[in-house]
Parts: C-alpha cells; structure tokens; sequence
C-alpha cells in the first residue's frame, strides 16, 4: 500500500502532469484537467483508505474545482467530510478527519476543510449562499456513496425550492462581488476567479440553472470557460502557485506557453472570453428572473406585457424583443434600426432576438444615406449603447459592419492613464462626444471620429494616429461618406492628441504655438470646435488621470487663443499675464533673499519665485520642489530688470498646499552652496527600485519651428526623482537660459519640453543644438544608471 510519505509528492506530480500536456492543442485542456482531477482523486481515495478504512455513514466529498472535475495544477483543495451524525461518534469523526487533513497539509497543496453532518450541511446551505451553491458540487470521493449523493440531493431540492425566495438576494451578491473586483475584461492584472466575467461567474450559470428557473447558454461560453481555465493552468505551471490574479510580470510567460505571440494576445483573448462570460451571465440572470416572475400565480393565463417601442420592437420582461421576424432576412438595416430603439430605451436585446438580428442580410457597399444616418444614430443614444453593442458584438453584427473592430476588441492598453481596453474605450468616448453634440456643427462626423479615433492601436502600430488615418479612411468609404466629411472625420483621427500635446507641452504664449494649431485645422474654426470636442471626449473617457483640472485649464487657455484668432472673439478665458514684478518683492531681492508667494490654481498650485537672476535657478528651485514632493506641471520663467520672475504649477500629492517662507529657506541655502536641503531627494534616489524601460534609453530632439525666439527641446525618459532638476543642471552647465518649461508624465514616462536661450535670449546655433541635446540625454540615462535596484 502506497504509504503517506510517498503521497507527499502530490503537488509536484500535478505539475508535472500539467507540464507534460500542450496547452495549445485543441482539447488538450478538458484532457489535462481530468488528468489532474483523477490524481488527486486516487491520492485522496489511498489516504482515506489508510486513516478510514471502511467505515458506514461516512464520507470524503469534494466541492469546488474538484468537485466540478475541472481542477487546476495547483488549485486549492476544497474538502468535506460527510459523516450521518449517527453510525461514528464525534469524537472519532473529529479524530479521522485530523488524520486526513494533516498528510494532505504535508502536501504543499492549500486545504478548505469541514466537518458536517448530512443535516448540517443542509443547514449551512440555507443559512449561506456561498455555501448552498458551494455545495451543490458536492462530489464523492471516497467512503459512503449514498450519503453524498442523500446530501448533494437535498441541497439540491432545497435551492430549487427557494430559489424564488432567494433570487434577488443571491443577484444582489453577485453585483457586490462584482462592484468589488472590477471586471476581469477591463484590466491589465485581472482576478481570473473574482471578477466579472471570471470562473466563479461560470459556478453562478451552474447555479442559476440547478435552480430550474433557467436553461444554461452553451456554445461560446463553453469555449470561453475553457480558454479562461487554460489561462489559469498555464499561470500555475509559470509560478508555481496556486494563484488566481494574472501579474504584469507573468504576462510573456503565461503566453509563451499557451502559443501566443506576446502579453497583448493573451489579455485579448482574456478579455473576449470574460465578456462571453459576462455577457451569458447577465442574459441568463435576465431569464431566471422571468421565470421567477412568470410563477406568480394568476387567475386565468398569462398574457405577456409588451409595450411597444417602435420600428417593430417592444418591451418585454426588462429587454427589448421583436414583435415579428418578418422582417429578418428582408431588411438590412434592421439590426441598427433595432439597436438604436434599444440603447435609447436602455434595455438589452434578448439573446432570441440578437439571434434573429444576426441572420440580416449585409448592407451593400458602399452605404447609403440611410443606413449611415441610423449608425450615426445608434451612437447619439447614450449610456444605454454599451450594452446594447456588447450583445451586438458577441453575435458578430459589428463586425459586420466594421470589420476594423475585429483588431482592437479586446486589445488591451498598457497606459496608466486609460481604464478601458481599446474597444470599450472607443465606445466610451462615442457617450462622452455625444454630451458635446450641440456644441458643433456636424455631431454626427464627430461621433464617428469618436468611434475610430484609436482604431489605429492594432499590434505592430508605431504611430496609432497615423494608422488610425489611414485606416479609418477605409471603414469610411466603405460606410459612404462624402469626399469632404471623409478627409474631415480622417483629419480627426490624425489629429486626435494634438491639441492637449500642444496645450501641455508647448509655450502658449509663443506666436508659433498657435500658427501650429492654426495649421492643423486648415484656419477652420468648424474644424477646431470638433477636433476640441473630440479631445475633451477623449480625455474625459480615458480617465481621471488623462483630464485633470490642469490639463482642463490649459486647453482652455489654447481654445479661447484658437477661436480669438479665427472669429475675432474675446477668448472666455483670459490667458494668463506675462510674468511682471512684483513690488512688494523688490525689498526681499535687494537683500538677496528670495520672494515667494502660493497661490490656488486648477488642479493644484501655482508658486511665484522672485530672485536675482542666475545661471542654475531653474534646477535649484526644481530639485528643492521635488525633495519637498511635489510633482511640477509647467514652469515659465521670465527676467525683469536682472530679476527672474518664475511661476511653477504644481501639484501636492498631499494636499496641503506648499510653504513660502520653507521654499525661501531652500532657495537660499542652495544659492549659498548648501545642497543639505535636496539631502531627501538624493535618499528617494538611492532607495528607489528601478525598473527597466521598455522604451529603451532617453530620447531628445529639437522641435522645429515650434518657438519664434527659442529653441525648443523635447525630452523623453523614463521617470525617477528629481530629472527635472538633473535636466535643469545639465542645461545650466551648457550655459544655457530656460525661458518655460512644461512637464507630463504618463505611464512612468516623461515627456518634458524647454523653450531654452543663450544668454542673450536668443536661439541656440546649430553647434549648441547638438551640445544640449547630448547633454540632456546624458542627465536622463546617468541618472538611472547611478541607481543600483534594491536586491540587485
């Protein structure tokens, strides 16, 4: 008899069971769970043999992945030991059990464990959803059949017959789970078991339909409930744990051994497969409670409520439904024309009628009027169109329609700014430019330039704006459009960043700013308040992260410039003044002590710095902001009769609002060469873990033309404390002025532009030119070179 030292191998037997099967081969996955399962079975069975033996009235059971048979490499045990509560005393059952639990602790594998009777189990099935849909899993392992299957039985009947009673509260949970996980088809490290759309939805659709009160959808969430375990066995075999939430770092690994071509595939087919999940979930909650519903008892039958909604669909029971397939197969447009009445009505299309929708004959190429004016329809709705083009996208209508879609749904994006994957993004900018509709004069050319204007983030794109373009030109000729709403809804497309990179980056009091912007819009003042709108969208649908009150206000200041220029108007917000001095400081600076005043600006702070103008100003005041933790947005700098004159906008990470008279202190112990003051900044330094960039080294090039009396460098590096300061010295060794500066930070990356002079104010030579931009490329990898990662 196998004794229990050789039983100790257990988890490593899984995983290497695990490893022996391709994970690539269709149906290899059913095959190597099953193998997984029967191990752990027949191990379970050999050690219940030695600690039980045979014994009446008593039983090892099995829930959860191994009661379902769909076991992981690495999943979690999670075992009940039945017993009648009549033919072994308590004291013995307890004792048995500690003989089972504790070989299979020495296991390595994580153990759930209990101890219950047949009548407890009932019990606890009634008392605690969780556990009531828990058990119904229940599976025999090893011991008394008849128990389990007595038990299994009645927690079966008892949900079925409570399900009436206990549906709202189990759908109640359900959205709580959800509300805290997320949902798994949105994120870049996604709870493959919690979140909506995971395998514990998969355990709910089990349960829904043990309840009788629905049919289980199969098909595609079959497939995707297969891709999702696949992913899960091969994050197991990759670390070595029994983990659920698939990290950043364990993205190529996972991928390389399920044959994709990188992280982004494997997240693109994560996502797909937990919207399917989803998506089937929420179709099939829908029908439980109309079956719930449909109980009621009534006096005579039951007529169905229908309240029409138009263009042949009605309202039924919380969806939209069509009244009559005639139609199908006739009309091709029926599927918008349905759509569109269903987004604005706020009701999801049942499944039935998705179906029927989806038997529509295509719309010829290229479209009419008429089918592009209902598109353009569709996506005027609101809140209601997400939903409503999710069911449209599983039944394969959009792409259809778009065959463009098919490379960016799902496609996730690795940005710190955005929340969505590109798909979801496009739809949730549509809703954003929708709130703007009134505010231009084509609203439905901008809901189409919301709809593609990241259609250009495909695999292998350099520059999604430019292959958005040109993509996009081809999804609108296809659609039909007019030559010039084309080349406009295209020029949206391109040109999608361009004005909060310019609000952001460049000098807005520079004439060449704004004959750049004047330039791009063709002096159009039509175009402008599009491409604008188009922006705002955008931003706004990105996330807090892309639309701050600073970025808002920038854009602001860019926008009433743009539109005093074109129309001759007054902008409605006035840019801010030209830096001028300060009376009240003229005493300080005499004395050669520095004046500081703080004042509240959108978004944070803005810090006003009078002192006699020297070379290094610029890196002193950035290096003692950033040892004093707060993050600098844009920096202008001016000098009035030898004194500088410097604001810096700021933001607090705290909150708390930046101390003058602190700031003065710094600023004059580092003009008299104490560094003591960024003695903090040097410890962030030294401590902070570095990580790689993936965009390799630092990067800084001249912008041509973007200033009249400047020379403007744009930098690009990977983040770390205090490289601004670091810049600001790498200039200030050049001999070299910074007139502004303006800073963002996306993602960990930096993209920092100065407007730097010579001396005498004046642009740099060519010979210069090359000089700093060397320097300044110097500073950035310098500096990360100097920081050694702790444990490396």
């Amino acid at each position: 008899m196998t004794t229990t030292r050789d039983r100790a191998d257990l988890r490593a037997e899984r995983l290497d069971l695990a490893g022996t099967r391709q994970f690539a081969t269709p149906g290899a996955g059913e095959a190597r769970r099953a193998a997984i399962t029967e191990v752990t079975r027949t191990w379970l069975r050999e050690l219940y043999a030695d600690a039980v033996g045979e014994r009446p009235g008593l039983a090892l059971a099995a829930v959860g992945s191994l009661g379902r048979g769909d076991s992981g490499p690495l999943s979690d045990l999670d075992l009940v030991l039945v017993h009648d509560g009549r033919s072994v005393a308590t004291s013995e059952v307890a004792r048995l059990a500690d003989e089972l639990w504790y070989p299979i602790w020495d296991s390595g594998l994580r153990l759930d464990h209990s101890v219950r009777s047949s009548a407890e189990c009932r019990k606890v099935a009634a008392d605690d959803l969780a556990a009531a849909v828990g058990l119904l899993d229940l599976n025999l392992v090893a011991g008394d059949p008849d128990l389990v299957a007595g038990v299994r039985s009645t927690v079966a009947h008892d949900w079925r017959a409570g399900a009436r009673k206990r549906l709202p509260t189990f759908l109640e949970s359900l959205r709580a789970r959800h509300h805290r996980h997320g949902e798994l088809a949105q994120q870049i490290e996604p709870d493959l078991k919690e979140a909506a759309g995971g395998l514990r939805d998969a355990t709910v659709l089990r349960a829904l339909t043990e309840a009788w009160l629905t049919d289980r959808p199969r098909g595609e969430v079959d497939a995707a409930l297969a891709r999702l375990l696949d992913v899960r066995d091969a994050l197991h075999v990759v670390t070595g744990r029994g983990r659920d939430r698939l990290s950043l770092e364990e993205h190529d690994a996972v991928a390389a051994l399920l044959c994709l071509e990188d992280g982004d595939a494997l997240l693109t087919q994560v996502s797909w497969a937990a919207r399917t999940v989803a998506w089937s979930l929420d179709g099939t909650a829908r029908r439980a409670a109309q079956s719930q519903r449909a109980r009621t008892l009534r006096v005579g039958p039951r007529q169905p409520a229908m309240s029409p909604l138009g263009h042949g669909l009605f309202k039924h029971d919380g969806e939209a439904v069509l009244g009559s397939t005639g139609q199908v197969g006739v009309d091709p447009t029926l599927p918008l024309r349905a759509a569109s009445v269903a987004a604005r009505a706020r009701l999801p299309i049942a499944p039935k009628t998705l179906q029927n929708l989806a038997e529509s004959p295509e719309i010829a190429q290229p479209w009419d009027a008429r089918a592009r004016d209902l598109l353009t329809d569709l996506l005027s709705t609101g809140p209601g169109l997400v939903e409503v083009w999710e069911g449209l996208d599983q039944v394969g209508l959009v792409e259809c329609w778009l065959p463009e879609w098919v490379a960016v749904r799902s496609r996730p994006q690795r940005n710190a700014i955005h929340r969505h994957t590109v798909d979801r993004h496009l739809l949730e900018t549509v809703l954003q430019a929708g709130t703007m509709a009134r505010e231009v004069a084509r609203p439905d050319l901008l809901l189409l330039g919301a709809l593609l204007h990241d259609i250009g983030k495909v695999a292998g794109s350099r520059d999604h704006s430019v292959d958005g373009a040109r993509i996009a030109d081809g999804a609108l000729r296809r659609l039909g459009l007019a030559d010039e709403d084309r080349e406009l809804v295209v020029l949206l497309v391109r040109e999608h960043l361009t004005l909060l990179d310019v609000a952001t980056r460049r000098d807005l009091e520079d004439p060449s700013t704004l004959a750049h912007v004047l330039d791009v819009v063709g002096h159009d003042i039509e175009t402008f308040e599009m491409l604008r709108a188009l922006t705002v969208a955008d931003a706004r649908a990105a996330g807090p992260k892309a639309w701050t009150d600073w970025r808002a206000s920038l854009l602001d200041v860019l926008t009433g410039r743009v539109r005093e220029a074109l129309t001759g108007e007054a902008p409605l917000v006035p840019p801010p003044p030209r830096p001028e001095l300060d009376e009240a400081a003229l005493d300080d600076v005499a004395t050669g002590r520095p004046h500081v005043t703080v004042a509240a600006a959108p978004g944070g702070w803005e810090i006003t710095v009078h002192a006699r103008d020297r070379l290094g100003l610029f890196a002193d005041t950035a290096g003692l902001l950033a040892a004093y933790g707060l993050t600098v947005r844009r920096a202008r700098l001016g000098t009035v009769d030898g004194i500088a004159v410097d604001e810096w906008f700021v933001e607090s990470p705290g909150g708390d609002p930046p101390e003058p008279l602190r700031i003065v202190q710094g600023l004059t112990r580092l003009e008299g060469g104490d560094r003591g003051t960024l003695a903090s900044l040097d410890r962030r330094r030294r401590t902070r873990t570095t990580i790689p960039s993936p965009a390799g080294g630092a990067r800084a090039f001249v912008v041509p033309a973007a200033g009249t009396d400047a020379t403007v460098i744009e930098v690009r590096a990977q983040d770390r404390p205090g490289l601004l300061h670091d810049l600001g010295l790498a200039l200030a060794a050049q001999g070299l002025g910074v007139r502004s500066a303006h800073v963002s930070t996306h993602a960990g990356q930096t993209l920092d532009t100065f407007y730097v002079t010579e001396p005498l104010g004046r642009p740099l030579p060519p010979a210069r030119v090359a000089r700093a931009v060397g320097a300044v490329i110097d500073a950035c990898d310098a500096g990360v070179d100097d920081e050694v990662p702790r444990g490396g």
